[in-house]
């Protein structure tokens, strides 16, 4: 069985001007004519116009194709498995590539002024961006959501290790604190509470007392702030949502 020109271009995609020029170069010459001289493209020649297809789509010029399928020494089976083995490791490269673009975006989305290496450089294993739909859901309305999302914005890579270390002696001065037996209700853990509201004020928005008291209930009823702050020390959480309700009591005085 033979097919012509217009059936081989509709078939695999190309253009029948593409074929004619393939058998100009003698790259893909069809194996029969017809009684009027017309190209008839036989079963062969359409896998050998597969094969052209799988080397073009992985880059490979015209000539190099040539020589590469001409070779007397390669059977069909040598072609596929170098093709498999091209082609899988192209789907790989586009794979990175196209989980770099995810993260891009999402730093984008989040206002995050940093490449994606930086970002995971400063933040480790923890994405910054883990809850950053659920916060917009929670908060996008409010006007602290807007100054945070602008503030984080300008930041730097050096920036977020700036409050990253703050954070990082925040947790070891608590810890600390708590181990001496420290009451929430006493003033050194009061203190505590209030750097904890002056830094989110200081990096992100400004953070009423009234505010920092609903930020502390969710440290305690969210199990993930809960598990973040409670990774510092034990019993760390429920402490310092009493410290913040003491230290706001203490500034309603």
């Amino acid at each position: 069985m033979s097919y012509s020109v217009g059936q081989v271009a509709g078939f695999a995609g190309v253009t029948v001007r593409t074929l004619h020029h393939y058998d100009e170069i003698g790259l893909l010459a069809p194996s029969e004519r017809s009684h009027a001289g017309h190209r008839r493209y036989s079963d062969a020649d359409l896998d050998r116009l597969q094969q052209i297809l799988f080397y073009r789509e992985l880059g490979f010029p015209l000539d190099e194709v040539a020589v590469l399928l001409d070779d007397p020494e390669a059977d069909p089976r040598a072609h596929l498995r170098r093709q498999h083995e091209l082609l899988t490791a192209r789907i790989e490269k586009l794979q990175k590539m196209a989980a770099a673009v995810e993260h891009a975006m999402e730093a984008r989305k989040m206002g995050i002024n940093l490449t994606p290496e930086e970002k995971f450089e400063v933040f480790g294993d923890k994405d910054p961006e883990q809850y950053a739909e659920e916060a917009e859901q929670r908060w996008g309305g409010t006007a602290e959501y807007a100054e945070s999302q602008r503030r984080a914005a300008r930041y730097t890579k050096d920036d977020w290790k700036r409050m990253q270390a703050e954070v990082a002696s925040w947790g070891e001065r608590y810890d600390a604190l708590m181990a001496t037996g420290e009451p929430p209700t006493g003033e050194a853990a009061m203190d505590m509470a209030e750097e904890h509201r002056r830094h989110i004020c200081r990096w992100f928005y400004e953070c009423s007392y009234e505010l920092h008291q609903s930020l502390g209930g969710m440290y305690v009823s969210d199990e993930r702030f809960k598990a973040y702050y409670d990774s510092m020390r034990p019993g760390l959480a429920e402490h310092l949502k009493e410290a913040i309700t003491a230290n706001a009591a203490r500034h309603a005085a």
